[in-house]
């Protein structure tokens, strides 16, 4: 089973405007509302390519029956922990620019947090399990230390999507997988990054800290994978542009699910880039077919390394 951990899910209101005018009255064009969370889109994205996945978090109120409903339609385990507060609303403004406003997430107590974590109790190492996302201010700077030292434990593996701090120490515990994206990689070492050239060096560097893959994605110029057999380029498929929310997340998916079931670490990196790529082209996350359609279109190409896997 491939669990997901969302700490702080949310509800997407995505408003789509032809035009804003700060301070006036607007017209919204269109509009809908969709689950949120990094780890949840991880497991819709799974769902589409029909592995087993159980999403994990907190969610409270309204608005987390509102994802838990969403879920339970689509035929997606979920095993939440319900807080007190209202799970968070997230506005997402599409009009001349894209505007992100993300709301900070309900108060969860360390009773609730420390549910969350004895549900780890249950997995074992034939299990996966996802932590993606911010961690609302309430749990402690330690709580993703404390999810990876459980999972450590007993040997499960694990893949990490945040940044900063948290990422930085999840390095050394060896996780299946890192994506950040080149203004994140950049971040981590201090430095900026303009270039693919200027990105190997640290993508390298990334990889020697601890990950088995590390996967850096570049937007419209696809995406590179990092790991011990060398250092590959997958272009990304042409399309326009309707959504980035969600893509890197999709990317993930493709990768792990794949992964799970091939053990072939170049297969899971044209998946990971036709998940991203169709969440892109699309309003919402992927649909199957969008993905199928896609994957003929993406090369991989080894740019450095020792070759050991087939290109695909």
């Amino acid at each position: 089973m491939i669990y997901t951990v969302t700490l702080n899910p949310s509800i997407d209101y995505i408003i789509h405007l032809d035009h804003l005018d700060i301070g006036g009255v607007n017209r919204i064009s269109k509009d809908f509302k969709l689950p949120g969370g990094k780890g949840i889109n991880v497991s819709r994205i799974l769902n589409q390519l029909d592995i087993s996945t159980t999403a994990l978090g907190f969610t409270g109120g309204f608005t987390g029956r509102f994802i838990t409903d969403w879920l339970d339609q689509e035929g997606i385990q979920t095993d939440f922990i319900e807080v007190n507060d209202d799970s968070r609303i997230n506005v997402k403004l599409k009009a001349e620019k894209e505007t992100e406003m993300n709301g900070d997430g309900p108060y969860i107590d360390a009773a609730q947090a420390d549910l969350l974590l004895e549900q780890y109790d249950h997995f074992t190492a034939d299990d996966l399990v996802v932590l993606s996302g911010s961690r609302p201010k309430s749990l402690s700077d330690r709580y993703y230390q404390q999810m990876i030292q459980k999972l450590a434990g007993k040997n499960i593996p694990f893949v990490i999507d945040t940044t900063g701090a948290d990422l930085k120490a999840a390095l050394p515990y060896e996780p299946l997988l890192v994506k950040p994206n080149h203004h994140e990689l950049g971040d981590l070492f201090g430095v900026q990054l303009e270039t693919v050239a200027d990105m190997i060096p640290y993508g390298k560097l990334l990889l020697e800290e601890g990950p088995q893959f590390v996967i850096i994605s570049l937007a419209g110029d696809g995406a590179l994978l990092f790991s011990q057999e060398g250092t590959y380029h997958g272009q990304a498929p042409k399309g326009k542009v309707k959504n980035s929310v969600g893509a890197g997340d999709s990317m993930v998916a493709g990768f792990v699910g794949t992964y799970s079931q091939t053990q072939n670490p170049l297969e899971a990196f044209k998946f990971s880039i036709a998940c991203g790529s169709a969440t892109a082209f699309s309003d919402d996350l992927a649909k199957r077919p969008d993905i199928d359609a896609l994957l003929s279109d993406i090369q991989i190409k080894k740019i450095d390394g020792v070759e050991t896997y087939e290109d695909q």
